[in-house]
Order: C-alpha cells, then structure tokens, then sequence
C-alpha cells in the first residue's frame, strides 16, 4: 500500500501537473506501443493521458470504447475500486491491434464521521425532496455528458482554492451516524466568499444556485469528457457557456446545501469515472494552509 500524507493524498515525487509527469512516468507503464505515450496516476482514482496515436486510431479500456482527440489524445480513468489490473487496446487504421495489461496500484481510504447534518440532507424524505433529488440528478448527469474534442487538460491544473483540506476523495462517510457511499471530491476549508478559480481552461457547462446536497453548483468541460465540480458555493460569477481561463474567478466558497461549515468541495469525473482531483494538481501549497 502506499503510504497517505495528511492531506489524505498518496506519498509519491509524481506529484505534479500532467503537462512535467507525462515522460517522467512514461516507465510505470512498461514499453510503449508503436508511438504511444502514455503518463499520469496508474492507481485507484487516477488519471492517464495518452499521446501519439495516429488519426483514425480506436481505443478500448477494459472493452469500452473511449473517445480520441484530433490529436491523437485519449484519457484513461480509474475508479474508486478499480481492480488491480486494466486492458488497454488499440485498432490502428490499418488494421493492426496491439493490447496491453496496465497494473492499477490499490490505495486505502478514510473513514470520515460527520455530525450535526440536518435529518432531510441525509435521508429525504418527502416526496417533493425526493422528485427534485431525481430532477436535479439528471439534469447534472446531461451536462457530464458533455462531449468536446477540447485539450484544455493537456496544460494541467492548479488548485481552486487553497486552504486546509477538511475531506478527501475515496473515504467512506458516516452522516449523522449514517454509512453513506464514498466521499468522491477533495474539501477545502474556507471562509465564506473566499474566490474560487478555475484550475484549467474549459466551458462552463452546468451552473445552478441552489441543488439540494450540493447548494451552488458549477461543473466545467476541460474537454473529451472530463469535467470537474464545485459544491456548496455562495456565489457563481459564470455561466452556463462562458468559457473560462486558468486562474479565472468563477465563484465564491459558501456553505450552500448539505454542509456542516463553508468549504469546496472539488469533484473531477472522466465519462462516469470519478476520479481524485488532489492527482491532477501539486500538492497544496504550505502558505494556503
């Protein structure tokens, strides 16, 4: 197992944007194929980047076609309970397929105890709450649907916010006493109205004042199905369509929905994946603590 920092991050020297990681990691991988590059997080709730397939190339990851960008550029994602293998395979044009079996490390996960959450925010109950539960659901699940052949990923992220982080990403919840299912985003602890940045370009593609868990809820498209969501917010400074610059103001901290104190909840997901965003950026910075 690897050893968890007291961010809740795994201890590695990998930690850094994937734009410097991409051939520093290129051997956790074993030989490449043909011109393929590949770098990131090989471990539950990581992220890889592929790089150097030619146009017209498809890619399968455990039998499930992925989406190729126009540059030859495909993204790999690992779940929460991802197993300890994953089958990449390629059909270049002319026919040839090539395969190989990525080794997926496993990582251990918090448990996290939270009290003090008012009764309906952790089992509703009215039908009224449950019918917007389901309507909200959809509607966030559309916008990650979301298709775009953007590349924005490619020149990496920085954090949001910085701040004490308060919640990682894969620990088990325990609400009001409650088991609940996994925790899938980082927290970061901030007064309220502390700005919240974009950590990439992208598009906004889903932004609502007031869901009923997560509050003000804003989620960008960084392109080729990954986006990433920010939670309990005060106030969104965007819109639905603005697109957005690295270090761009898009909304404030708040403590909006099912939230005990004012913080970020960060989220990523690559197509239905979600995966720990603490692995896309450095480790936060000492000063933001």
């Amino acid at each position: 197992m690897k050893a968890v920092s007291r961010g809740g991050r795994p201890r590695s020297s990998g930690r850094i944007g994937f734009g410097l990681v991409l051939l520093a990691l290129m051997a956790l991988a074993g030989p490449v194929l043909a011109d393929l590059q590949l770098g990131g997080h090989f471990e539950q709730g990581g992220m890889a980047i592929g790089q150097g397939v030619p146009a017209g190339t498809r890619v399968w990851q455990d039998g499930k076609r992925l989406e190729v960008g126009p540059g030859g550029v495909f993204l790999l994602g690992f779940a929460r309970n991802a197993g300890p293998k994953a089958v990449l395979k390629l059909r270049y044009p002319d026919g040839r397929i090539e395969q190989r079996t990525l080794k997926i490390a496993k990582r251990e996960f918090r448990i996290q105890r939270i009290d003090g959450l008012p009764s309906n925010k952790v089992t509703p109950r009215t039908k009224a709450e449950l019918a917007r539960i389901r309507r909200e659901t959809a509607a966030v699940k559309a916008a990650r649907r979301t298709l775009s052949e953007r590349e924005d990923f490619l020149d990496g992220f920085i954090w949001p916010v910085t701040g004490r982080i308060s919640g990682v990403y894969g620990s088990q919840r325990i609400l009001n006493g409650k088991p609940r299912r996994p925790h899938y985003g980082v927290d970061v602890a901030r007064p309220e109205g502390t700005v919240v940045v974009a950590p990439a370009d992208g598009v906004v593609i889903f932004a609502a004042p007031d869901l009923f868990f997560s509050g003000g809820t804003l989620i960008i498209d960084h392109g080729l199905r990954l986006n990433t969501s920010y939670l309990h917010l005060s106030k969104i400074l965007v819109k639905k369509g603005d697109q957005v610059k690295k270090g761009q103001p898009i909304a404030k901290v708040g403590m909006t929905g099912r939230a005990t104190g004012p913080h970020l909840h960060w989220g990523a997901n690559l197509r239905e994946v979600r995966i720990d965003p603490q692995l896309l950026v450095p480790p936060m910075p000492q000063s933001g603590s």
